[in-house]
C-alpha cells in the first residue's frame, strides 16, 4: 500500500465512503431496482462496462484494485454504502473488483439515474459527486488502471502517460531495468526493446507501442458512437469554450456530445497555474479546473468521445454530418466549434528528433519532474510562458527564458514581476532560438541568436519548453463553407452579418466559440463565457426552426416523476 493510499484514505475517508441513514436509502432507491448476490460472487470485474452505482442495503462486499501486478484490498462495503467512482457516470469500464463476502442485496442504479440523483436530490447528489471525484483520485494516486511497461524518459512512455494524465485516468509505470514485475512482463510476451512500451490493459489484452486512439479503446475511454442518434448539440473540442457549451447546453436539457481528438482541457489544462481566473484568489492548475469542468459535463448527462477527431463538416441541409477520422457519421441539429488552436513549432532544424522526449508544448508536473535539477531552456513571452516559468523553476537548477520582445510588452505584471524575483531564471530578451543539439532523441544543447546583433549563444540544456503562440485548429473547415479569416480563425456573429445570431457562424446553425473564434480574446474567462452565451444563441436557432420549447430542468423532473 502506497503512502499516497495512506493519506488519501486517512484525510478524506469519510467523504470517500460516505454511509447513508434509512431514510436517506429509502430517497435513493426509488431511482433504482433491487438486485441480489449470493456470497462469493463477482458484482463487478476490473474493465467490465459501468452500470452505475450499487447503494447496498444488506451484506458486505469487498472493493480491491490491482497495483502494479499485485491486488490490494480498498473498503468494504455494508449496508448505506454505495459502490461507483466517477467513470460510472458515463457507463465506463470498472477499474476495480467488488466480490459478495455475503450474500448481499442492493440497488442498482444505472447512469441516467445517477444524473437523476444528483440533480433532484441536491443535497444527497452533492455528497455522492464529490465521493465520486474523491475516488478517482485515490485511483489515479495509487496506480490502478493499465500498467504501461518502459523507461519514463522515454518519448513513447511520455506520449502514452500524458495523455492518460490529461484525461484524467489511472495508470501505473513500471521501468524494466529498475522493476523485477516489468521485467517479467517483457519476458514472458516476448517484447522486442522496438516494442516499447507495452502497455496492459484491465482486460488483460497488451498493446505494443499503441497509438492514444488503441490505447484510450482499450482501456474503454472511447467506444462506437451512435450514428442514427440525432444530437440537439455537437460540441467538437473539449477545452473551455467546448466544455462551458457543453454543460450549459446539457443543464438545459439538450442532448449533447463533446468529442476531441486529444484530451478536455485544450491549452488551459496544459497550463502549470492560472492566477487570474475569477473566483481563485490563490490560482489553480489548468488541469484541476478543466477536471472540475469535466465533471460537471458528466453530471449533467454529456456524452463524450475522446479521443475522436473530426475531419469534415456538412450543413447544407438538415440535419448537420460531422464525419470522424474513424468514418462514423454523427448528426446534429446544431454544431458548436470550439476547437481552439495548437501550438506552433519551432522552425529549427532536427525539432521532429527531441519532441516528446527533450521538447515540450506543456509544464505538467511530470515534465518538471523529468526536469528535477536539470538546465532548462524556455521560449515565448505571453503569460502560458510566465506560468511554466515559475513552475518549472521550482524543480530545475535553471531556467533560462528566451523571449523575442520585452516581458513587459507580452506578460501580465504579475507574471514578469514573479520571474524577476526567482534567483534561478535568466531572461533572455531579443533573441530565437537558432540550433539544436544532441544524440539521439536526448537534447543536450540549444543555440540562439541575438536578432538584433547576430550573436549567438550556446548553452547546455536537457529540456527545452516551447510556448511561442498557437494556430486556429481549423485545417478540417476548408472544405465546409466556414468562413475563416486569413490566419485561419473563424468569422462569427456581426463579423459576417447584422442577420446572424451572436456567435453563429456563415453557416446557419454553427457557432464558433473560445480562441478560434476571429475576434475572441484569447483567455479562458473569455471562452468559458463563449460556452455560456452560445447556448442562448442555440435555442434562439432552434426555435426558429420549430423546435418545440425545452424545458430548462428535464433532469430533476425525471427524478421526482
Amino acid at each position: 500500500m502506497t503512502d499516497q493510499r495512506t493519506d488519501i484514505f486517512a484525510t478524506r475517508r469519510d467523504q470517500m465512503f460516505l454511509r447513508f441513514d434509512d431514510d436517506q436509502i429509502a430517497r435513493l432507491s426509488r431511482f433504482g431496482e433491487r438486485r441480489s448476490y449470493r456470497a462469493g460472487e463477482h458484482v463487478a470485474r476490473v474493465g467490465d462496462k459501468g452500470i452505475g452505482l450499487r447503494l447496498v442495503l444488506s451484506g458486505k462486499i469487498e472493493i480491491s484494485q490491482n497495483i502494479g501486478g499485485q491486488p490490494s484490498h480498498i473498503v468494504t462495503h455494508e449496508r448505506g454504502n454505495f459502490m461507483g467512482e466517477l467513470a460510472q457516470l458515463s457507463g465506463r469500464p470498472y477499474l476495480v473488483d467488488a466480490v459478495a463476502l455475503t450474500d448481499v442485496e442492493l440497488v442498482a442504479i444505472p447512469p441516467e439515474r445517477v444524473r437523476a440523483v444528483l440533480v433532484g436530490e441536491a443535497d444527497l447528489g452533492e455528497r455522492i459527486m464529490r465521493a465520486l471525484i474523491l475516488r478517482r483520485v485515490g485511483l489515479i494516486e495509487t496506480g490502478a488502471g493499465p500498467i504501461i511497461v518502459g523507461n519514463e524518459a522515454d518519448a513513447d512512455v511520455l506520449r502514452l502517460t500524458n495523455f492518460l494524465r490529461r484525461n484524467g485516468h489511472p495508470f501505473h509505470q513500471l521501468d524494466p531495468k529498475e522493476d523485477s514485475c516489468a521485467q517479467t512482463l517483457v519476458e514472458r510476451f516476448h517484447v522486442e526493446p522496438e516494442e516499447l512500451p507495452i502497455v496492459l490493459c484491465p482486460t488483460g489484452q497488451l498493446l505494443r507501442n499503441p497509438s492514444e486512439d488503441q490505447l484510450a479503446r482499450c482501456v474503454g475511454l472511447v467506444g462506437p458512437i451512435d450514428t442514427k442518434r440525432l444530437y440537439d448539440v455537437v460540441v467538437i473540442g473539449a477545452g473551455p469554450a467546448g466544455l462551458a457549451s457543453s454543460v450549459y447546453a446539457a443543464s438545459e436539457g439538450l442532448s449533447v456530445l463533446v468529442i476531441d481528438c486529444r484530451s478536455f482541457g485544450g491549452q488551459a489544462g496544459a497550463s502549470a497555474r492560472i492566477e487570474n481566473y475569477l473566483g481563485f484568489p490563490t490560482g489553480i492548475s489548468g488541469m484541476a479546473l478543466m477536471g472540475r469542468a469535466f465533471s460537471q459535463a458528466q453530471k449533467f448527462g454529456v456524452e463524450v468521445a475522446i479521443p475522436d477527431e473530426a475531419v469534415t463538416l456538412e450543413c447544407g441541409n438538415e440535419p448537420c454530418h460531422v464525419k470522424l477520422a474513424t468514418n462514423e457519421q454523427i448528426q446534429a441539429r446544431t454544431v458548436v466549434i470550439a476547437t481552439g488552436a495548437r501550438y506552433r513549432r519551432l522552425g529549427v532544424d532536427q525539432l521532429e528528433h527531441y519532441e516528446g522526449s527533450s521538447i515540450h508544448y506543456w509544464a505538467s508536473p511530470l515534465e518538471a519532474d523529468l526536469c528535477r535539477g536539470q538546465e532548462v531552456a524556455l521560449v515565448g513571452g505571453g503569460n502560458s510562458a510566465g506560468q511554466a516559468t515559475v513552475f518549472l523553476a521550482s524543480r530545475a537548477k535553471r531556467v533560462t527564458l528566451i523571449a523575442r520582445r520585452s516581458l513587459d510588452d507580452t506578460m501580465s505584471q504579475y507574471l514578469v514581476e514573479r520571474i524577476r524575483s526567482l534567483p534561478n531564471v535568466e531572461v533572455v530578451v531579443g533573441c530565437e532560438i537558432a540550433a539544436l543539439e544532441g544524440e539521439g532523441n536526448d537534447l543536450q544543447a540549444v543555440t540562439w541568436r541575438d536578432r538584433s546583433s547576430g550573436t549567438s549563444t550556446r548553452r547546455a540544456v536537457r529540456y527545452l519548453f516551447s510556448f511561442i503562440g498557437a494556430e486556429p485548429n481549423t485545417d478540417w473547415l476548408r472544405n465546409s463553407g466556414i468562413k475563416l479569416d486569413g490566419r485561419g480563425f473563424v468569422f462569427a456573429g456581426e463579423e459576417i452579418d447584422d442577420d446572424r445570431l451572436p456567435l453563429e457562424t456563415s453557416r446557419r446553425g454553427v457557432f464558433a466559440v473560445g480562441d478560434v473564434r476571429a475576434c475572441s480574446v484569447k483567455r479562458v474567462a473569455a471562452a468559458v463565457g463563449d460556452g455560456a452565451q452560445v447556448v442562448a444563441s442555440i435555442h434562439a436557432y432552434l426555435s426558429k426552426q420549430g423546435e418545440a420549447e425545452v424545458e430548462v430542468q428535464p433532469v430533476a423532473a425525471v427524478a421526482t416523476a
